[in-house]
């Protein structure tokens, strides 16, 4: 049997210029794009008349948002609380202009040296805060695993996700990020995340150095994930976030013919498992 999967991926890691990003999207067989960041501005930080001059180059070029990649969570615990849900709800604004449902979210540092442990109620708390405000606008986050944040291996993710129990937070899968925090992230993963996964964004990485690479060429058990999520009947987002030319704190880039080769090598392996890109 054949599972069709929507592809869509971070444009900012083809060129700052929007219009670019859509062009090659549209070109590798993309119908949506995730927006992280247009003309160098993050998206937390858009305002109402780049949020709405980025909406019309999208609807002209006949792609649609599928999550609004925010940097809600990339922050030390420490931080005021308020803070965050007051950019929380200025993303919430953007991603609602922009026609989309999903919000990718993290789940903050610890200082340099505290065991996660130490954060894990004010995470929780600060996170249930953030679903009630997405459940209440009628959108959907999703946290991802970045390597030293509190929610990085699955024990604390699940823990999170069980804990705030929303139906408005749930499960952004990174098999890279799991790779470079020493999880296998199928072996390790898969079966304690799955009823919370709703989101999958692609990328791949080596053990060893921690290198981020083409999808299948790393130690990420893509190929495992992809087939199980396949027979699972999982039918939704597969986000491209090559970062085969660099990554920082705040993100990554690739470049046009980058960004191709992650696209290619990443429908080969979803072809093989018998899922159809669209």
């Amino acid at each position: 049997m054949t599972t069709t999967w929507t592809l869509t991926g971070f444009g900012d890691e083809v060129d700052p210029d929007p219009r670019l990003q859509a062009a090659v999207l549209l070109a590798l067989g993309a119908s949506h794009l995730e927006v992280r960041s247009a003309w160098g501005t993050n998206v937390a930080d858009f305002d109402e008349e780049t949020t709405a001059r980025l909406r019309t180059i999208l609807d002209e070029q006949g792609l649609a948002v599928s999550a609004v990649a925010s940097p809600i969570g990339k922050v030390p615990a420490a931080a005021p609380a308020a803070d965050e849900l007051d950019r929380l709800r200025r993303v919430i604004r953007t991603t609602r202009a922009l026609g989309a449902r999903y919000i990718r979210i993290f789940s903050f540092y610890p200082a340099d040296g505290q065991p996660p442990a130490d954060i894990r109620d004010a995470v929780v708390e600060r996170l249930a805060l953030f679903a009630a405000e997405a459940e209440a606008a009628g959108v959907v986050l999703v946290h991802e695993n970045e390597k030293g944040i509190f929610g990085d291996v699955p024990e604390r993710i699940a823990d999170i996700m069980s804990t705030v129990d929303s139906p408005a937070l749930r499960v952004a899968w990174d098999n890279a990020n799991f790779v470079q925090v020493g999880v296998r992230p199928f072996t390790d993963g898969y079966a304690l995340l799955r009823p919370w996964l709703e989101y999958l964004q692609v990328k791949d990485a080596v053990a060893e150095s921690g290198t981020v690479v083409p999808a299948g060429e790393g130690d990420g058990e893509l190929a495992a994930t992809i087939e199980a999520l396949a027979a699972d009947g999982y039918t939704g987002f597969a986000s491209l976030e090559p970062h085969l030319a660099e990554g920082h704190e705040f993100g990554g880039f690739s470049g046009p013919a980058a960004y191709g080769q992650a696209a290619r090598a990443f429908r080969r392996i979803a072809e093989g498992a018998g899922v159809r890109l669209v």
